[in-house]
């Protein structure tokens, strides 16, 4: 079991200690407090320390909680922060002021609180006595520009004219609230900073590991984002550039991969940059071999002989080509693909897991050009045989753990230039036919879904939406018709996938127009009463359904769910994925 050391301590036990020396690490994000952040802990402190504003009311027993600080001592015997880097950093700027403002005073009050205040700055030596040229906190935060700015303000308590940065402007901020309290409050100005460094409490909790300390900031941490997997990575890439000489070449390119990344992936774990380093460790597992079902943690995979595959030339430009990728794929880029393209791409966007994802970053990546494009009529292959089998197995094999089996070992055919073929797992036409029939097609499952936009977009005259639009399923044959008029013979078929089809969310259909031949108006689009033009839907069948049907009955659904699923296992059987008898 890991070791924790956890004992709250005052601001002047936790800073004064001789073994407290803090760094801010490389991996961590860039300082982000602003004056509003520091508006609120000043006045949380000082309703603290002078309640009422009367600083006789204070109750000298009393304590206040000002967080965590989750560190674990490195191999330097630094105090790396994982969490509370932003409190930490900026009480040594409140401090830092205080110390300032006490420079001229004379009175042994004001003396004493400055001299326990250059303890927490900065080191001491055998006698207590403060070495202002070395500092208690050091940042080497890789993406943070401004941290020698933090250390200079730190070391010499002034901001010069051309300091714009959160540090340099919430120093000044605490100076300046320093001095309305100096003005408001004369004869009792030491009894602030007192209070704070004595009264004030952090919960230090020092962890034996890294790893650790991480797990502990993702469990404690309920307001601000726990460091991710691609931080840690971001420092290892830090290192090694800055050790080539190309440190701001470095940041430049991380800064544009979280850019593109954050506004393409949004995952519901982790962070989009973790996303993007899933995605690439899918093809460094193929090209190692590995097929195992057991995907080791993102971090774990990554770590492996000191972060080796980080250190590879290639690695940073791939994850470049390869968000590029996807954000051409996600704003649908018609440049790169053709229609055909996009329209696969379309349908995959709805797939019931996302392993899809992983499968066609493999195939980029091995197959791209030196353009980073690849073969069209290649490609449209492999998206057929993808969705193919990526839908088939959702009925055999639900979950997107049993995929990883078979398309792990697809990877691996991929990056050794050998046909994607499934050859192992191809679907048996009875037991594939009964899964199906014998499925509830349950509104909330994504195989519902994902068979709706395959059929609806597998059709080469279905306009091809933005990727974003948003879809319902609707019911071709009412709910409310069944519930009034009773006229299925098996409730089942209310649920069938014949009587399912994508509409826009935005095309409304009121509970009471229930009758096929008062929902086509809203297929087709109409004017209503106050001369409004609502439009129709781009679903091709319903829009066909609508001119060329006066009702839609259970035969009619019956027949539909026949159809759709004889033509997707004759799509599977074109894609060679059915066994042969």
């Amino acid at each position: 079991m890991s070791k924790l050391n956890v004992d709250q301590k005052t601001i002047i036990l936790l800073f004064s200690d001789k073994k407290s020396d803090f760094l801010i690490p490389d991996y961590q994000r860039p300082y982000a407090w602003e004056e509003g952040q520091c508006q609120t802990l000043w006045d949380d402190i000082f309703s603290f320390a002078f309640p009422d504003n009367n600083y006789e009311k204070f109750d000298k027993d009393e304590e206040y909680f000002l967080g965590s600080i989750v560190t674990f001592e490195n191999d330097n015997n630094k105090k790396e922060v994982i969490d509370g880097q932003q409190r930490l950093t900026t009480l040594m700027l409140l401090l830092r002021a205080f110390y300032v403002k006490f420079g001229n005073m004379q009175d042994e009050n004001s003396k004493s609180t400055r001299e326990r205040i250059a303890q927490c700055l900065w080191k001491t030596n055998e006698f207590g006595q403060a070495d202002l040229n070395v500092l208690k906190i050091d940042s080497e935060v890789a993406t943070d520009n401004d941290k020698e700015e933090f250390l200079e303000i730190l070391k010499t308590g002034i901001v010069t004219k051309g300091q714009k940065s959160n540090y340099a402007k919430n120093f000044i901020f605490f100076q300046q609230k320093i001095d309305e309290f100096l003005n408001d409050f004369p004869s009792y100005f030491a009894y602030l900073p007192a209070r704070i460094l004595g009264n004030c409490i952090l919960l230090p909790i020092e962890a034996e590991s890294q790893d650790t300390a991480l797990r502990i900031f993702s469990t404690l941490n309920d307001r601000g984002l726990p460091l991710s997997d691609a931080d840690i990575f971001k420092a290892q890439f830090y290192k090694h550039y800055s050790a080539k000489n190309q440190k701001d070449a470095f940041i430049e390119k991380w800064k544009e991969l979280e850019e593109i990344s954050s506004k393409i992936f949004k995952p519901l774990n982790g962070t989009p940059m973790d996303e993007l380093f899933t995605r690439y460790m899918y093809f460094v597992r193929a090209k190692k071999g590995i097929k195992s079902s057991t995907t080791e943690a993102l971090r774990k995979f990554y770590e492996k002989d000191k972060y080796a595959i980080l250190k590879l030339d290639e690695t940073l430009p791939n994850l470049k080509i390869l968000v590029d990728f996807w954000n051409d794929v996600y704003t649908q880029n018609s440049e790169r693909f053709s229609q055909n393209i996009l329209r696969k791409l379309f349908i995959l966007n709805y797939a019931p897991n996302s392993m899809w994802t992983y499968f066609l970053s493999v195939y980029f990546l091995h197959n791209k050009n030196e353009s980073e494009l690849v073969d069209d009529s290649k490609l449209k292959i492999f998206l057929d045989k993808t969705i193919a089998f990526v839908w088939g197995y959702a009925f055999t094999n639900p979950g997107v753990n049993a995929l990883r089996t078979p398309v792990y070992a697809e990877m691996i055919n991929v990056v050794t230039n050998k046909d994607v073929n499934f050859y192992e797992h191809k679907f048996e036409v009875n037991s594939l036919k009964n899964a199906i029939n014998n499925f509830e097609f349950k509104n909330g499952r994504p195989i519902t879904r994902s068979m709706l936009t395959w059929w609806a977009f597998n059709n080469d005259h279905q306009e091809i939406p933005n990727i974003n639009t948003n879809f319902d399923i609707e019911h071709i044959f009412a709910r409310k018709r069944q519930e009034n008029d009773k006229t299925l013979t098996d409730i089942k078929n209310l649920e069938a996938l014949g009587n399912k089809a994508l509409l826009e969310d935005k095309i409304n259909i009121r509970a009471a127009d229930y009758r096929f031949s008062d929902k086509t108006k809203y297929y087709t689009g109409f004017t209503n009463s106050k001369g409004q033009n609502k439009e129709g839907t781009i679903i091709t069948e319903l829009l066909n359904l609508a001119v060329n049907n006066s009702d839609f009955t259970e035969q009619d659904i019956s027949i539909r769910t026949e159809e759709i699923t004889t033509k997707f296992i004759n799509y599977l059987a074109q894609n060679n994925l059915i066994k042969l008898n």
